[in-house]
């Protein structure tokens, strides 16, 4: 597998380490379930008694909100145009229990600003993490200078990748930019998709052998999520799957990753 060379981004050692606490959802691709997956992740957090904020860091494509059924008054664009803090623009999803910061759903005007603004934007969130247990923050596809300046901030990033040969080969283009960038970044791979368990952990193998045999690197799987239609009933209605289907295997799967996340620190 092989991606295009990309112009690094200088690294923030000095707030670094305070984003500890920040998981990062990514992917190389669309259409993965990566919005999906950081909205049942964020709530799966807070059933487990975490204090949990989502933030939506696909400033291209922001849907974060519209999967939620939310109409938030407050959104990044204000934030970004200096209207109000990152702490003033935050929603509270009190079915979720978790807290949100939207982004501009159906504008793609936040994607194109400036590096300056976007890295204290990205240093402001590391701020307000230090009010929460967990910060999800779900990227957007790609590895654009939004998606890299954001996954910078975090501790954690979980990279989600279904059987498809291109979401296998945009995962590992993902891995390799941010492992140059910053070697030694806790990656960790989300199966997604997958038609059973032997199935996901078949497909982590794939991904796994590129990434040893081409970066030396081994990222562990974070889980792998069965296919299942209550997900996209889900989505239809707007609702999180574990208020809708909370017995469902995909709403198992991910409180199974989030098992794991929390013992993992």
């Amino acid at each position: 597998m092989t991606t295009m060379e990309v112009p690094t981004l200088a690294p923030r050692p000095t707030l670094r380490a305070k984003g500890r606490n920040i998981v990062a959802v990514a992917s190389g691709k669309g259409g993965v379930g990566k919005t999906w997956f950081s909205i049942t992740l964020s709530h799966a957090l807070a059933r487990a008694n975490q204090r949990v904020l989502l933030f939506d860091g696909d400033l291209g494509l922001a849907n974060v909100d519209i999967q939620l059924g939310l109409m938030p008054k407050t959104d990044l664009g204000s934030v970004v145009a200096g209207r109000m803090t990152l702490n003033q623009a935050l929603t509270r999803f009190s079915e979720g229990g978790f807290d949100i910061i939207a982004g501009r759903s159906g504008s793609g005007t936040l994607a194109n600003i400036p590096l300056s603004r976007l890295q204290m934007l990205g240093d402001d969130l590391v701020l307000l993490a230090g009010n929460y247990d967990r910060v999800v923050v779900d990227l957007g596809a790609g590895v654009e200078k939004t998606t890299r300046n954001f996954s910078q901030q975090a501790g954690t990033i979980m990279v989600v990748t279904t059987d498809e040969p291109t979401s296998l080969t945009d995962a590992y283009a993902f891995i390799k930019v941010t492992h140059m960038e910053r070697p030694g970044t806790d990656m960790r791979i989300v199966v997604n998709m997958a038609n059973s368990t032997r199935e996901g952990e078949r497909i982590y193998n794939t991904l796994l052998k590129a990434c040893e045999g081409f970066l030396k690197i081994s990222p562990p799987l974070a889980g792998v999520i069965r296919r299942d239609l209550k997900v996209r009933e889900a989505i239809r209605n707007q609702t999180p799957i574990m208020m809708r289907s909370p017995n469902a295997e995909a709403a198992a799967d991910v409180e199974a990753i989030v098992e794991r996340l929390i013992r993992s620190r």
